[in-house]
């Protein structure tokens, strides 16, 4: 198996050369009768060995921690960081597989997450410990960086750097535990600006900076999505045919600006909260099990429609958009 990395890795070293490359996407692509860039590709498993190897770096992992603190507090909790970072000395930096990569990164700052929230609340997690532990999990989401390059790597020191900031503020001006909804949507919404900045530094698609962007993009889609259907009163029980209406305008929205970006995450993460409004509302109304049926066959037809003439929608919808937009979105 071999990824985009490879073949750019591949042109480095002389072995192709980069018309030889690009014929050879292209090829691949007019065979395959898809759009190689459309496909939002990236690499997850290489081969079931990865599965194998992600089996016996939990086992190890937790079984380490919990031995550890069964003879020594916290001891497991130190040891776990530590040994998430050995392992992916081996299986990430001279290995260079996927799965296990992103299971041993989770595994690292997960690990520094919970030994700051251990070491420091005792008995109860304020925000203030919480700010620590998200911070120091943003910290070793830098190094852990800086050393890997592990593309899920951004998106989960996104969420760490987030996560600081709120309890940050929190702790300090406790009064804006009320907006903490808009709060999240400007979390997300600039989180979403920083994907589009990976996104537009690699428009073709072929390095590993689609990859970090598209983990930004599936961060940001239910940072932005949850407050905004939760601001409509989606979420606080109102399931009058006005929400289910902005509920649908929302989604229509939604998918557009995915099929515009070329990524999915919007357009999935709205779907979960249009289902959610509409059984609502068929509760309210009676007749759940025919029409809601009804309604999946109708919204997975669609979305089955649109995976196939995905690229042409696409044509269509870049058409549209003003040609100042068009040179920061894929080809």
């Amino acid at each position: 198996m071999y990824t985009e990395e490879d073949l750019n890795d591949a042109i480095k070293q002389d072995i192709f050369n980069q018309s030889a490359v690009d014929n050879f996407r292209q090829f691949t692509a007019a065979s395959k009768n898809t759009n190689r860039v459309d496909e939002e590709n990236f690499k997850l498993i290489s081969s079931f060995n990865d599965i194998f190897v992600v089996i016996a770096c939990l086992l190890l992992l937790f079984s380490v921690g919990w031995w550890l603190n069964s003879m020594q507090d916290n001891s497991g909790y130190i040891a776990f960081p530590i040994l998430a970072w050995g392992l992916s000395e081996i299986f990430i930096r001279n290995k260079k597989m996927s799965l296990p990569a992103i299971v041993l990164l989770i595994a690292f700052i997960g690990g520094i997450f919970s030994l700051c929230i251990n070491l420091l609340s005792f008995p109860t997690v304020d925000k203030i410990a919480f700010a620590i532990a998200a911070s120091s999990s943003t910290l070793g989401a830098y190094l852990h960086w800086l050393r890997f390059k592990v593309p899920i790597t951004i998106a989960v020191g996104a969420v760490s750097l987030i996560g600081f900031l709120i309890a940050l503020i929190l702790s300090i001006f406790p009064a804006t535990e009320n907006y903490l909804t808009p709060i999240i949507l400007t979390f997300g919404v600039m989180t979403f600006m920083w994907a589009m900045f990976w996104d537009y530094a690699d428009i073709d698609r072929v390095t590993h900076k689609s990859d970090v962007a598209f983990w930004l993009h599936l961060v940001s889609a239910p940072l932005i999505i949850h407050p905004v259907f939760k601001m409509i009163g989606l979420l606080d029980g109102d399931s009058g045919i006005g929400v289910l209406i902005s509920v649908v305008v929302l989604y229509i929205f939604m998918s557009l600006l995915s099929i515009a970006i070329d990524r999915r995450a919007f357009m999935v993460s709205s779907l979960i909260y249009v289902l959610y409004a509409i059984s609502n509302i068929l509760k309210i109304y009676g007749d759940i099990g025919y029409n809601f049926a009804l309604t999946g066959v109708l919204i997975g037809t669609m979305l089955l429609l649109l995976s196939i003439y995905w690229h042409q929608s696409r044509k269509i919808i870049l058409g549209l958009l003003p040609n100042s937009i068009r040179p920061y979105l894929a080809r």
